[in-house]
C-alpha cells in the first residue's frame, strides 16, 4: 500500500493499545478527563482571547514571524490553534485525536519549525491557559487538578509530535542514505566502466584496434598454461607486410597506415573468438591460436586470409611464419614467438630468392628470343639492300 493511502497513525503503527499505554505512562486517568471536560465551557468563552494573545506573543519572535510569513498563513494557523485548544478539553482522546496531533508534528516539521520553537510555543500556550484557570476557578484544588491534567495531556501530545519529528528525520536520513548509495553505485559503475575503457585502451593498438605488444608475453603464457592443463596444441602465426618501408617511402605514411588497418581488419574477420591478435610493431603482426595445430592454422587461416586481403589490397603481399607446440611438450612463450618470427623471415628470404630466380629466368628468356642466327641476319640485310 502506498504511504499516501495510509493515515499517520497507520504509517507509524499506533494502535488503541499503544494510546492507552502512553496515557498510562503519564498517569492520565479518567479523573483527568473529567477535570478537563469540566473546564470546557470556560475555555470556549475565552478561546478567542487565548488565540489572539498566543499569536501576539508568537509573532513578536522574529524567527517565528519569518516562518509564518503572511496574513493568510496566520489566519489558517489561528483556526487550527483554536481547534486544538478546544480539543484539549473535549474529553475524547482516541485514534482521531492522535492522528491530528501527529499531523501537527508533520506540518511543523515540513515548514521548518525547530523543536525549540515548538516547545516554546507549547509553554506559551500552557501559560495562557493557566492564566484563564487562575482567573476563573475559585476552588484551588479544582484548579490544580485542571492544571495537572493539562500538563499530562500536553506531554502526551508532545510525545506524538516528536515521534513525527523523529520519523520524518529518520526518513530524510534514509532517503539521503539511499541517494548517497545510488550516487556511490553510479560513480562506482562509471569508474569501473572508465577503468575498463582505460584498460582496453592500454591493451589496444590505436591504429589497428588489435592488442598491443605490451601484453603479448603475458597473454601467450596464460594461453600456454591453459593448453597444458587441457593437453591441447597452440599455434603462433607471425606475419609482416613485404617491402612495407619501400611502400611507405613511395606512397606516403597515410597510405601505409591504410594498409596496416586493412591487414588488421582481415585478421579480425578470419580469426576465431578465442584467438588473440596482436600488432607486434611496425608492419608485423602476431596471432596466438589456442587448440590449433600448425597444419590447421596454415590451411584454415592463411588460405582464407590471402583471399580476404586480396579484396582490399591487390598490390600487397605478406610473409608468414607458423609454429605450434603441445600437446605433450610445450615451448616457453618467448621461444615460441621467436621461432615463429624466424620462420617468417625464412619464408620472406625464400620468397625473395624465388622472385630473383624468376626474374633472372625471364631475362634469359627475353635475351634468347632477341638473338638472331647470323646467316638469317645476313640474308635479311642482303634483302634489304636489294
Amino acid at each position: 500500500m502506498l504511504q499516501t493511502e495510509q493515515t499517520l497513525f497507520e504509517q507509524m503503527r499506533i494502535t488503541e493499545l499503544e494510546i492507552e499505554s502512553r496515557k498510562a505512562l503519564f498517569s492520565f486517568t479518567g479523573a483527568d478527563v473529567k477535570a478537563l471536560q469540566s473546564f470546557k465551557p470556560i475555555i470556549e468563552e475565552n478561546i478567542d482571547k487565548i488565540v489572539d494573545d498566543f499569536y501576539g506573543l508568537q509573532t513578536s519572535v522574529s524567527e517565528i514571524a519569518l516562518l509564518i510569513g503572511d496574513s493568510d498563513t496566520l489566519a489558517r494557523l489561528r483556526t487550527a490553534q483554536r481547534r486544538y485548544v478546544l480539543d484539549l478539553f473535549n474529553g475524547v482522546y482516541d485514534l482521531e485525536y492522535v492522528n491530528n496531533r501527529l499531523r501537527i508534528g508533520l506540518v511543523h516539521k515540513r515548514i521548518g519549525v525547530e523543536p525549540k520553537l515548538y516547545l516554546s510555543a507549547v509553554h506559551t500556550l500552557k501559560e495562557l491557559i493557566y492564566a484563564v484557570i487562575n482567573c476563573s476557578v475559585q476552588d484551588t484544588h479544582q484548579g490544580e487538578c485542571i492544571r495537572v491534567a493539562i500538563d499530562k495531556l500536553v506531554l502526551f501530545d508532545v510525545t506524538l509530535v516528536f515521534d513525527t519529528y523523529i520519523r520524518s528525520l529518520v526518513s530524510e536520513i534514509e532517503n539521503a542514505k539511499d541517494k548517497a548509495e545510488k550516487y556511490a553505485q553510479s560513480m562506482e559503475s562509471k569508474v569501473k566502466e572508465r577503468t575498463q575503457q582505460l584498460e582496453e585502451l592500454s591493451q589496444t593498438d590505436p591504429l589497428t584496434g588489435l592488442l598491443n605488444v605490451r601484453h603479448l608475453q603475458e597473454t601467450a603464457t596464460r594461453i600456454l598454461r591453459a593448453a597444458q592443463r587441457r593437453a591441447e596444441p597452440v599455434s603462433v602465426i607471425y606475419l609482416d607486410v613485404d617491402d612495407f618501408k619501400s611502400f611507405n617511402d613511395t606512397q606516403g605514411h597515410r597510405s601505409g597506415d591504410e594498409v596496416l588497418r586493412a591487414v588488421a581488419k582481415a585478421i579480425k574477420e578470419i580469426t576465431r573468438a578465442e584467438d588473440h591478435c596482436f600488432r607486434y610493431g611496425g608492419d608485423e603482426f602476431c596471432i596466438i591460436m589456442p587448440n590449433c595445430r600448425e597444419e590447421q592454422a596454415r590451411d584454415n587461416f592463411i588460405t582464407r586470409f590471402n583471399q580476404q586481403i586480396k579484396l582490399s589490397l591487390n598490390n600487397i603481399s605478406l610473409s608468414f611464419g607458423i609454429i605450434d607446440t603441445g600437446p605433450y611438450e610445450y615451448e616457453e612463450a618467448n621461444s615460441l614467438i621467436h621461432k615463429a618470427d624466424q620462420r617468417m623471415y625464412s619464408y620472406k628470404r625464400a620468397s625473395k630468392q624465388q622472385q630473383t630466380m624468376a626474374a633472372a629466368n625471364d631475362l634469359v628468356s627475353e635475351n634468347s628470343t632477341a638473338e638472331v642466327h647470323p646467316i638469317t641476319q645476313s640474308r635479311s640485310i642482303d634483302k634489304a639492300v636489294e
